[in-house]
């Protein structure tokens, strides 16, 4: 009897496969059934070889062999993944086996990840394609009910394999030549630079930025807060003296409220979550970085089985997901959603173009729940947090409209008007799913906001009004804000409203999805940190001196976020069939030359200005010391040496007295932890954590393992936790 190898992305996925599939026989790297073995990747098995497979030379990093232009790029194995590699060939490989089913997932890189695999083990068997949006036992069952045929995704193969290969010829050769002319660790990359050269652009114009005074007048009359408003309709003046013109000409003078208008208004719900914008929403109101955000979102989708497909750009669900609505709401009617799911179910499931519609979704819909019963005791805090953003949206898209009544007040006092208003709300609708205020945009306002609204008293037109009090409030302009990691995935996912561009390169951006997709846009935030080009001051994103000078030194095109656009609608014309993915790739080849030839001809200098007096232990240079994201640490300045080592790192303690997280700085007997808070002086010895742990004695096994588990779902990076080496060496009570 024939079998199909079905090829998952990740262990846990191909065990939830094999349970589904009843395959029960467990081997080395695979799970076995009558009709089906189904085995996995770990992500990525197989990658483009490293230049030196092509040229011994290219071990050595030379400026005269530059650019690397081998004529076919090959495929290797990844040596730490290469027990799988061989596990997954030889299933592939069994002369039982007649077809393949690419189960990884169901996306660009997913279908990347499973044909090198295939390629590299020189498999000539037919094909099928699994695309599901969510892994639930009901998904699974329905997606082999609908296998695709594997030829229905070459085109999108080959888009993924142009863009990897464009990322090595682009990405290699301009590193390798900024590394050698200026003899420093510098990398660059068609997204990476432009990323960076809009952090390190939004610093230039905070450093320009002239802080200007401006005034406005309030006053307060009959119970109400007024503010004045000139004829354009703006609420302050530059002018000091014109402000107090208009006190002198209003105070002790009676009014007349001239007029009162009051409208109905509605608001809806904001839209369904896309990863890129749940990753914004994370780091506002949590603090967690977008790479934290897509590892919980990945936790919930993979192992709890909870929400759909994480890496999606789409807010929108298409219609034959309507369907299914009833039993998603019946799966969330727990706790707190049941009263809102209840009340969505008791009548007729209202879907309108703002949720529902096909044009919108490309490969994968909107992040909603699945058909899993939840049990929210299962979940860590923050896998709670995230859900719950999710599932108040889905719960708001099917709610009534929030209504209110606005309420315009405005008063003429000796021919100056003021100006006040108020809400009364009607209606909370969808509103009601949160239990305060929510924001729901990232806006930047300037000085001339709008008028603040407050409760007003009952009052009507023709009423005579005189101040209690006309003031004068002194404010200053502000800078553009720094970008936080919230605001920096909204930059790269619409770059076109930070930076001046012809209106046809700002359109191809709209078009295209901005800078990276929302696959990559984590990584390269995380790389931008790991190479020391941009660090986190509070929750700011500052470019450090290195991030600066490497945006003066790379070609000026490189910088621009048109090139990625234009990559990025290649790419997609490649996955359509429109456009040849050897043409594109000969297009990244002459441009790898040009780049070389920029830098090599340059006439820039780079200069280290972090180097300390502390000398490398293995090459005897001198250091620099760099701000990583987690912390300080001594960086050997040759990047041929590569010696580092750590000076301080933020941990997962907490500060007794501001709750800060707590800086562990220092070496051996001499390590304390610090406080980082500028009004706070909190300080102590490693060894005091110790006693304290020493002495509390044996403890419940079950307690410590559970609170471990606590710690290592809140730390992406376990190790940096201060707690986990000390209670590694605890004695425990079994019970």
């Amino acid at each position: 009897m024939t079998k199909s190898v079905i090829l998952a992305e990740k262990p846990s996925v191909g065990r939830d496969i094999a349970r589904v599939l009843k395959c029960s026989k467990k081997g080395m790297g695979y799970i076995e059934g009558d009709k089906y073995i189904v085995t996995w990747a770990l992500g990525h098995l197989v990658t483009l070889a490293s230049p030196e497979v092509y040229d011994e030379k290219y071990k050595a990093w030379k400026m005269e062999d530059l650019p690397m232009l081998p004529k076919t790029l090959k495929l290797e194995v990844i040596k730490q993944s290469g027990k799988q590699y061989k596990a997954v060939r030889e299933q592939m490989i069994r002369k039982d086996v007649n077809e393949i089913i690419i189960a990884t997932d169901a996306g660009r890189e997913g279908e990347l990840v499973a044909r090198w695999i295939i390629e590299k083990a020189h498999i000539n068997k037919p094909l099928k394609r699994l695309w599901i949006s969510s892994v639930t036992d009901n998904a699974i069952l329905e997606g082999f009910k609908k296998l695709k045929n594997g030829k229905d995704y070459e085109n999108l193969f080959a888009a993924a394999e142009a863009r990897s290969e464009a990322d090595w010829f682009v990405g290699l050769n301009v590193t390798r030549a900024l590394t050698c002319k200026y003899n420093a660790q510098l990398s660059a990359g068609r997204v990476q630079t432009p990323t960076l050269a809009l952090i390190v652009e939004r610093e230039e114009e905070i450093k320009r930025f002239i802080p200007k005074d401006y005034y406005t007048v309030s006053g307060k009359a009959n119970g109400i807060n007024l503010q004045w408003q000139k004829k354009d309709g703006k609420i302050s003046t530059f002018e000091e003296q014109e402000a107090k013109n208009i006190v002198t000409k209003v105070t002790g003078k009676k009014g007349e409220i001239v007029d009162v208008h009051e409208s109905d208004k509605k608001t809806y719900a904001p839209g369904l979550y896309d990863l890129t914008e749940l990753q914004r929403d994370g780091n506002r109101m949590f603090g967690f970085s977008p790479k934290e955000t897509l590892s919980i979102m990945q936790r919930l989708y993979e192992s709890h089985k909870l929400l759909t497909y994480p890496r999606t750009d789409s807010k929108f669900i298409p219609r034959d997901v309507v369907a299914t609505l009833p039993v998603r709401l019946k799966a969330i009617s727990i706790g707190q959603y049941s009263r809102y799911a209840s009340e969505i179910l008791r009548g007729t499931i209202k879907t309108s173009k703002s949720f529902v519609d096909d044009s919108k979704v490309t490969d994968h819909h909107a992040i909603i729940p699945t058909e899993q019963r939840v049990s929210l005791s299962t979940l860590s805090s923050e896998e709670l947090k995230i859900y719950d953003l999710v599932i108040k949206r889905f719960l708001s898209v099917m709610l009534p409209p929030f209504e209110f009544v606005q309420t315009t007040v405005k008063v003429d006092v000796n021919g100056e008007s003021f100006i006040a208003k108020g809400k009364v709300v009607k209606a909370k609708g969808w509103k009601a799913v949160y239990d305060r205020q929510e924001n729901f945009e990232d806006s930047h306002h300037d000085h001339n906001e709008d008028v603040k609204e407050q409760m007003l008293p009952k009052v009507n037109k023709g009423d005579s009004i005189s101040f209690s009090s006309v003031d004068i409030h002194k404010a200053q302009t502000k800078p553009p804000a720094r970008f936080n990691e919230a605001t920096l995935l909204s930059a790269m996912e619409n770059p076109q409203k930070y930076i001046k561009l012809k209106s046809e390169y700002a359109k191809t951006l709209g078009e295209t999805g901005g800078l990276g997709t929302v696959a990559t846009r984590a990584d390269i935030i995380e790389k931008l940190y790991k190479t020391f080009y941009i660090e986190k001051k509070g929750n700011d994103v500052h470019p450090t001196s290195k991030g600066k000078q490497v945006i003066e030194l790379v070609p000026e095109d490189l910088k621009s976020p048109i090139l990625t656009a234009k990559w990025e609608k290649d790419l997609d014309a490649i996955s359509k069939g429109t456009l040849n993915n050897k043409t594109f790739i000969g297009n990244m080849k002459e441009y790898a030359i040009k780049l070389v030839d920029d830098v090599k001809g340059s006439k820039d200098k780079f200069k280290h200005d972090n180097l300390t007096g502390t000398k490398c232990p293995t090459c005897g240079k001198y250091m620099l010391e760099v701000s990583g994201k987690n912390g300080k640490m001594l960086v050997c300045q040759d990047r041929d040496c590569g010696y580092r080592e750590n000076l301080s790192k933020v941990t997962n303690a907490r500060c007794p007295e501001c709750k800060k997280r707590l800086e562990l700085r220092g070496h051996g007997d001499g390590k304390i932890y610090v406080c980082p808070g500028a009004n706070c002086n909190f300080r102590e010895k490693e060894s005091q954590f110790r006693k304290r742990f020493d002495n509390a004695g044996k403890v419940d096994k079950r307690d410590v393992q559970k609170y471990m588990k606590k710690m290592k779902n809140e730390s992406e990076n376990f190790n940096d936790n201060p707690f986990a080496a000390l209670l590694g060496n605890m004695k425990f009570d079994d019970k």
